[in-house]
């Protein structure tokens, strides 16, 4: 069936991943990364007809691959009807042309797709706004007028697919035009959430960010740990948008839970500076959750690669506190939790956010890491204040407290801020 698109409306697609003999060793498998492709290309909710690992011994300026692979490529895509393929390496605008018109389909590279699944996840304004900049970067870059050879196509996803989209009808200028007035926007957005951080930061509720690779198990621990019911499926980039919710500590004590968009083997320099603003609020948390996905074979790899975007961000290293969380310890066997256990824990947690195990402890280690910076302080209340004795027990962990005849004498944990909240409210004096 030429055409490509099944009675459902689906998009009949292809997915290569390129072994390229100049690639430097990184510990993952081309079976994992064909693997993690095929996944984001699910994620668009595309037919796939065909994947394939190809070696590349050397590669072509105008095709990447040999003309081999080309022409046996072009075969599957007529056989199948294959509108889009998607090769999982970077393309140069010429490589993209080429593959084109030699496989008569729409074509599109690794940061492509990433950007066309941003493009299909953003639902608020400014996540609109930071994926488009991102495209129209990433377009800017090879704005071509060659692509009336798809005008019979349909192309590819929604966000970038198609005649008529916006690297065919704008020119640079307007390119330009338009990437400026963005950023612009953007800036109002960086500002106006560097009002909302201050605010936060001279208010009493700690901020904790969930950070980790994609599809690690994020959002089904938000939702575990909040008992919200934000989006959490076994699906790359389920989340774009970041979600805040307030939390309950053991001490009775509130917090913020933030989550925030997955990380990525490669992820486009492009996405990573049009979502500064949103990471940022990473770097502002009190608390950073680094969620990891056990069970993945890759763990370690990927504990990298998000590593690699915090130390970007400035995050690695910086005083903020971080807890690592060993998730999805439900997949695994006796003996992989065995040798979990046996690791030892320090700033590690292990949980199934699926099931709720380990949850309770992960809740008692947030609360120990935003109590590291707590005052232990001592108040002698006169008889009257009951308001200001009900205060502490509210805002703070009261480690001791004996009535006198003259009142009550309290030892009580609060956190800098509060303590100052409690002074310039109550205008009481520590005892000691």
């Amino acid at each position: 069936m030429r055409g490509g698109v099944f009675p459902d409306g689906r998009t009949r697609a292809l997915v290569v991943h390129p072994v390229l003999s100049s690639a430097l060793p990184d510990g993952r498998t081309p079976e994992g990364r064909l693997d993690e492709v095929v996944g984001l290309a699910s994620a668009l909710d595309l037919e796939l007809v065909h994947r394939e690992i190809i070696r590349v011994s050397r590669q072509r300026p105008a095709t990447l691959f040999g003309q081999g692979v080309v022409e046996r490529t072009h075969e599957i895509v007529e056989e199948h009807g294959v509108e889009l393929a998607i090769v999982n390496a970077p393309l140069s605008p010429v490589q993209q042309r080429s593959l084109e018109v030699a496989w008569f389909c729409k074509v599109i590279d690794r940061t492509a797709l990433i950007l066309e699944i941003f493009g299909a996840r953003a639902r608020t304004h400014e996540g609109r706004l930071q994926v488009e900049l991102a495209a129209l970067t990433y377009q800017r870059s090879r704005l071509v007028r060659s692509w009336t050879h798809l005008e019979r196509q349909r192309g590819g996803a929604g966000f970038l697919g198609g005649p008529g989209e916006r690297q065919i009808e704008l020119d640079r200028r307007q390119l330009d035009d338009r990437i400026a007035q963005l950023g612009r926007e953007l800036s109002e957005v960086v500002r106006t959430r560097g009002l909302h951080r201050s605010a936060r930061q001279k208010g009493p509720t700690p901020v904790i960010a969930l950070v980790g690779y994609t599809n690690a198990g994020k959002s089904t621990l938000f939702n575990r740990l909040t008992g919200s019911a934000v989006m959490a499926r076994d699906m790359l980039f389920a989340t774009l948008d970041p979600t805040m919710r307030r939390i309950g500590l053991p001490s009775g004590r509130d917090a913020i839970l933030s989550d925030t968009v997955g990380f990525i083997s490669e992820l486009p320099t492009h996405l990573i500076a049009a979502f500064r603003a949103t990471l940022e609020e990473v770097l502002e948390a009190d608390v950073v959750i680094h969620v990891r996905d056990l069970s993945h074979p890759e763990h370690e790899q990927q504990r990298a690669d998000v590593e690699q975007v915090l130390a970007e961000l400035g995050i690695v290293g910086h005083s903020t506190a971080m807890i690592e969380v060993f998730n999805k310890i439900d997949l695994l066997d006796e003996a992989q939790r065995h040798a979990l256990f046996e690791r030892g824990t320090g700033d590690r947690v292990a949980v199934s956010a699926a099931t709720g195990e380990g949850c309770s402890v992960l809740v008692e280690r947030i609360e120990q890491m935003l109590g590291r910076a707590d005052l232990c302080l001592h108040y002698r209340l006169d008889p009257g204040e009951g308001a200001a004795l009900a205060w502490l027990h509210r805002h703070g962990r009261v480690m001791a407290q004996e009535w006198t005849e003259d009142g009550v004498e309290i030892q009580v944990m609060l956190s800098p801020v509060d303590a100052g909240r409690f002074d310039r409210r109550f205008l009481v004096h520590a005892a000691g």
